[in-house]
């Protein structure tokens, strides 16, 4: 009953996120098979600006629908460029709406359009929004290094004429966090003598060392990024934006030049596995404190309105675009017309329930924590 009460709420968000959605498809697959041949970039910057639409949308669920409250901790130097370069993104999974996350903060410094992703290969196949990212430019992997390789390798160097400022996000941890996966991390480190996460997973890293191999020679920085949520509030989840569940969500953002980095992979490696076990320390003062060290950017902490303006744009543009579609085809004057409609509905309640599903982590074993590790409970 839970799962259809969030459909039924989900759902006239879902119809504008639908109707919105489908327009947005068929632009980006028209400037795919015309304009993608001819100029990658102009084909780039139409998409680009296209996709930013549908994804303002799904930020105003987060910002302006559930109150989601942003918090922003970074030096001067990281902000005055932040936004204004192409980086590498390394943050820590936090929830099931990670990817909502990362949007969220690029709209706060106005890189929403060029926010990509890496993300899982059964994404594409979402109706609308693996699609949209998909055309995008977003990269999707197997989890298959073999035949991961070279797949990167050739999306990274696709990136390297991209007009504009752009964020890749690679969640390097390769997997959510659950507490049965934080054990599993747990029970691997004891075994090969690592250091012991209790807030992270232990990095993947292969994926990590291609990019900065292939990227440092035009992507100037890094953008170690550490994700907390303050104790007494709840976990965000897509779920709990729908129901219109305010929380709150702190970004610790330091900016490392990527020229700093090693050179080799084994030293890239490393260093993105010494981030890890500086975030897992970070995220302990942060569990004690409920906040970050260093100054807050208060001016970030107001949502930007323009997802809000382009929600209601939409609402608008949508409500009156369907009346006018019920009224010229007279849908709701024989049973083909409302069959139309009912079709309509169901397919939009089925795609919400679809992305709540897909989302949602996974059922837990029974575990809980004890000096700072979890532990089975039988």
């Amino acid at each position: 009953m839970e799962r259809l009460a969030t459909v039924a709420v989900a759902m006239p968000c879902g119809m504008i996120f639908c109707l919105t959605g489908i327009l947005v498809n068929i632009i980006q697959a028209a400037c795919f098979l015309i304009i993608w041949p001819v100029s990658k970039n102009t084909y780039r910057r139409i998409v680009g600006a296209v996709t930013d639409i549908l994804f303002l949308h799904l930020t105003f669920l987060v910002d302006w629908w559930a109150g989601l409250e942003v918090r922003i901790h970074a030096d001067l130097e990281t902000l005055e460029v932040i936004g204004k370069e192409k980086a590498l993104v390394m943050p820590n999974h936090t929830c099931d709406a990670d990817v909502l996350m990362m949007w969220l903060l690029a709209e706060r410094f106005n890189c929403l359009r060029g926010a990509l992703m890496v993300m899982k290969k059964s994404s594409k196949y979402l109706p609308i929004y693996g699609w949209a990212n998909w055309f995008n430019g977003a990269v999707f992997l197997d989890r298959n290094w073999a035949k991961d390789e070279g797949k990167l390798k050739s999306s990274f160097q696709e990136l390297k004429d991209f007009p504009i400022s752009f964020w890749l996000t690679i969640f390097v941890e390769g997997t959510r966090m659950t507490p049965d996966k934080l054990l599993a991390a747990q029970e691997f480190a004891i075994s090969k003598g690592f250091p012991v996460p209790r807030n992270v997973l232990i990095p993947r890293t292969k994926g990590f060392v291609s990019a900065v191999q292939y990227m440092r020679s035009f992507v100037p920085a890094v953008y170690d990024v550490t994700v907390a949520v303050p104790k007494g509030h709840p976990i965000p989840s897509v779920k709990g934006f729908l129901r219109k569940q305010p929380s709150v969500v702190h970004f610790h953002i330091k900016r490392y030049a990527m020229n700093e980095l090693p050179e080799s992979d084994e030293g890239i490696a490393q260093w993105c596995k010494d981030r890890f076990v500086a975030k897992d320390a970070m995220l302990d003062k942060f569990r004690a404190n409920g906040t970050f060290d260093g100054k807050e950017s208060r001016d970030l902490r107001i949502p930007p309105k323009k997802s809000l303006i382009v929600a209601i744009l939409l609402s608008c543009i949508d409500s009156i675009g369907a009346i006018l579609l019920i009224r010229r085809f007279s849908l709701l004057s024989n049973w083909k017309g409302i069959s139309s409609l009912a079709f309509a509905v169901a397919f939009d309640a089925i795609l919400m329930y679809t992305f709540i599903e897909y989302t949602k982590l996974p059922e837990q074993g029974k575990v809980q924590a004890r000096n700072g590790q979890v532990v089975k409970l039988h």
